[in-house]
């Protein structure tokens, strides 16, 4: 793909490139170098509010608002604002627009206090730096789009894993989970949706700087001529993933997802412990007489939230008798959330355990992912002085150690609990389960967006990994989701409900199981390496 430019001097029979129009300063090379990177001070007039309209678009893609086309358009914009600068100039404005991607995605987090939601989302948005600058080196490559594509999977992979085991909330993909791209997931996972996303968006940015060209200069054809190639490719992607099969047949199985409900909003919940219980018990004792008035199918397995009992049923008989109560009532294995102390007492398991009608808690799962700042605190020491709020963690979460694939009746599930489900290693590592199960507890963020985007990923999942996903919440948002991500069943927020749906429980696996990790490390592997190349390249043409 040959790389579209504006010439660096006007020919006799072409006007100064300022007289072109207000896009002329988004890539122009030619004036951002002479004006020591930032392209001068007109285009940084149009660069910033660029790339801060190009954040709030990819944020209107992300669930609730859903408006996924702005996915790829936001994208193209905060392509070309990168246009012609240098990595220095490159980096800030790539942090800016991040700052304007992440403060509204992850307004949810309000509810732990302002200045966490703005330090959270500040710190997620200092990945786009690096990522700003690279996009401002591999301009200068042909086949840029490409390149800038590889460069976002690059940049999601060090913020899904640096530091503290990275926070992948917000990736490109999971704005893609009911669209042509989804079913790219099956092939490549969250990455390669990702990969595809980015490159529609350096697709759309050629094009549209190949029609300016084409606008601009005396020799229209070839520019015009690349222009739709770019829209070709763009809709060879789009109809691509339209023509991938996603397989959703696979031996049926009746489930049930409980959602019980808790007495009031907010961190504070967790104090009224039984009353959690309670309702989760009541809920399933309710199951039980519609199943025997014949007015629901008879589920073969249970599947209760996070947080369902946060008294440890291991050491409180009223816990204890409370769940073998219900379990007993409705007679079939259920997955019970609860929270348990460790044996020396010092810390706290987040587990989901099999318990079963006739000889109680049996296998367990222990949340491996616990959430930094919020299930255990790093340098405790030190911040529990400087900030009191964090007395609210009087102990931490243990980090289990196994994987969460366990016998539930007569399948085998594979367990993530809360927001393991953003993490491609922790899904991926319970694939080979029969029917993925997501437990988790929006109840602090309710009425926010981020138990919609939480549905959103596993949705992508369910397509990764070809399984029926549920989703049990204490609070909502709780799901069915169908292996090709069609939503089977879904409740509404802070109500009691009960899904009862048959549902496939499959084996095979999909070519995205059995590549694993690879796409991702390869395409951020090429994107490094066309920064490096674009980068020696750019310091040897300055050396002479």
């Amino acid at each position: 793909m040959a790389q579209d430019t504006l010439p660096e001097r006007p020919t006799a029979a072409e006007p100064p490139a300022r007289g072109r129009g207000p896009l002329a300063g988004l890539w122009r090379p030619g004036r951002a170098r002479r004006a020591g990177g930032a392209g001068g001070t007109g285009a940084v007039r149009i660069r910033v509010p660029a790339v801060v309209v190009a954040g709030l678009l990819m944020w209107l893609a992300f669930p609730p608002l859903d408006l996924t086309p702005l996915a790829p358009v936001g994208v193209a914009v905060f392509t070309l604002a990168l246009r012609g600068v240098r990595a220095r100039a490159g980096a800030w404005l790539g942090f800016l627009g991040g700052a304007a991607f992440f403060l509204p995605v992850l307004t949810g987090i309000v509810k732990i206090g302002p200045d966490g939601w703005i330090l959270l989302s500040l710190v997620q948005a200092l990945y786009l730096a690096p990522m700003g600058a690279g996009i401002a080196l591999v301009h200068r490559l042909r086949a840029w789009p490409l390149w800038t594509a590889a460069l976002w999977v690059a940049e999601e992979l060090v913020r899904g894993h640096v530091p503290f085991g990275g926070f992948p909330w917000a990736r490109l993909a999971f704005s893609q989970t009911s669209t042509p791209l989804t079913p790219y997931a099956s092939l490549g996972g969250a990455p390669l949706v990702t990969f595809l996303t980015a490159l529609l968006g350096g697709l759309l940015a050629y094009a549209v700087l190949a029609a300016w060209n084409a606008r601009a200069a005396d020799a229209r054809r070839p520019h015009l001529v690349r222009a739709a190639a770019a829209a070709a490719g763009g809709a060879l992607v789009v109809g691509g993933g339209l023509l991938i099969p996603v397989p959703t047949e696979g031996r049926t199985v009746t489930v049930a997802v409980i959602q019980g409900n808790v007495p009031r909003l907010g961190l504070d919940f967790l104090g009224q412990r039984k009353a959690v219980l309670d309702n989760h018990a009541r809920r399933t004792h309710e199951l039980a007489a519609r199943v025997r008035a014949g007015k629901v199918p008879r589920p073969e397995l249970v599947v209760w939230p996070e947080n369902a009992s946060d008294l440890d049923p291991y050491t409180e008989p009223d816990a204890r008798q409370t769940i073998d109560d219900a379990v007993r009532d409705v007679g079939v294995p259920v997955l019970v959330g609860a929270l348990v102390d460790t044996p020396d007492g010092t810390k706290v398991e987040n587990r989901g355990i099999v318990w079963d009608p006739r000889t109680g808690p049996g296998d367990y799962y222990v949340k491996r992912h616990p959430v930094p700042f919020g299930e255990y605190l790093p340098f405790r020491d030190v911040l529990t002085r400087l900030i009191t709020r964090f007395e609210r963690i009087p102990r931490d979460f243990a980090k289990g150690t196994r994987s969460g694939v366990m016998r539930l009746g007569p399948v085998t599930v594979g367990d993530v609990i809360c927001f393991e489900v953003a993490y491609d290693r922790e899904v991926r590592d319970v694939a080979s389960g029969n029917i993925l199960v997501v437990q988790t507890n929006n109840a602090t963020w309710g009425k926010t967006s981020l138990p919609p985007q939480q549905i959103a990923m596993s949705r992508l999942r369910a397509v990764e990994h070809g399984r029926t996903i549920l989703v049990a919440a204490t609070s909502g948002v709780s799901a069915i989701v169908a292996p090709d991500g069609r939503m089977i069943a879904r409740s509404r927020e802070f109500v009691p409900d009960i899904q009862v749906a048959r549902v496939p429980a499959r084996t095979s696996r999909t070519l995205a199981d059995r590549l694993g990790a690879k796409p991702e490390w390869t395409l951020a592997a090429l994107a490094v390496l066309a920064a490096g190349v674009a980068g020696f390249s750019s310091r040897k043409n300055e050396g002479n």
